[in-house]
């Protein structure tokens, strides 16, 4: 196993049970890190969390949501008490509501906010008021391509993501002075349960690779979908000291999809 500067850091990931956060939560294990994997969802979290000790590898889960400010103070507090102080935030928690901006209710609108925007700055701002004192971390925010980009029916999850990618920026212009790095993974259509959830038939995979002109959407020129791992891979690269110079920074993990934006 090469260290890359990962192995014996105490590494939160948000968002673990499922998908992409899984995915990272196994990628940070995988390199010797001490796992804090964060979820609401206690039965997935708790099965991903066994899947990573049955490798012999070390991960503690922590129920949580995002969305409550205090107990993500708490949890952070009890992550800290548990493994030690923590070295590397991956922030990946977030949902999708898909519709025409139009047919979206308020309710829409407010709950991919109050996970993808308020939640991060929940998680960010607690882990990071710890990492500021000890000048040094590394924190990834998972955002998506399509806060660069315009998508049909996608508006509300688009703006959440935006904002997201905007404030983790600030948040690493704010830290840098403190040694403490902040970047962005903007993944595109990763071949997950959420995305599969946005496809009406069997053709959603084929139309999704190759656009959709009449939604103004250009496909994947690398002619595939992405997978968690390699959204996890980006992640745990820009965590790691191999990225010792690089802050600010939002890496795009989407096969070309949005052309560089």
């Amino acid at each position: 196993m090469d260290d890359i500067g990962i192995m014996g850091k105490v590494a939160v990931v948000t968002g673990a049970a499922h998908g992409i956060g899984a995915a990272i939560a196994f990628a940070f294990a995988e390199r010797g890190a001490r796992v804090a994997a964060l979820d609401c969802d206690r039965d997935a979290l708790r099965s991903t969390v066994e899947s990573i000790v049955d490798k012999g590898q070390q991960a503690t889960g922590y129920p949580v949501d995002v969305r409550d400010s205090a107990t993500v103070d708490q949890v952070v507090d009890e992550v800290e008490r548990d493994l030690g102080p923590i070295g590397i935030l991956a922030n990946v928690a977030g949902v999708l509501r898909t519709g025409p901006i139009l047919d979206l209710t308020d309710e829409d609108f407010a709950a991919m906010f109050a996970v993808n925007t308020y939640g991060t700055f929940y998680v960010c701002r607690s882990v990071a008021r710890r990492m500021r004192p000890r000048r040094h971390g590394a924190i990834v925010v998972v955002g998506s391509n399509a806060g660069s980009v315009p998508r049909m029916h996608m508006g509300a999850y688009g703006a959440s993501k935006a904002a997201t990618s905007s404030f983790a920026k600030s948040l690493g212009l704010e830290l840098a002075g403190s040694g403490i790095r902040c970047n962005v993974v903007s993944p595109g259509s990763t071949d997950t349960d959420m995305l599969r959830g946005m496809w009406a038939n069997g053709s959603g995979e084929r139309r999704t690779i190759l656009g959709t002109p009449e939604h103004f959407r250009v496909g994947i020129p690398l002619g595939k979908l992405g997978t968690p791992s390699d959204v996890a891979e980006a992640v745990v690269f820009l965590a790691s000291e191999l990225a010792g110079h690089i802050t600010m920074h939002d890496l795009c993990v989407d096969g070309g999809a949005a052309l560089g934006a």
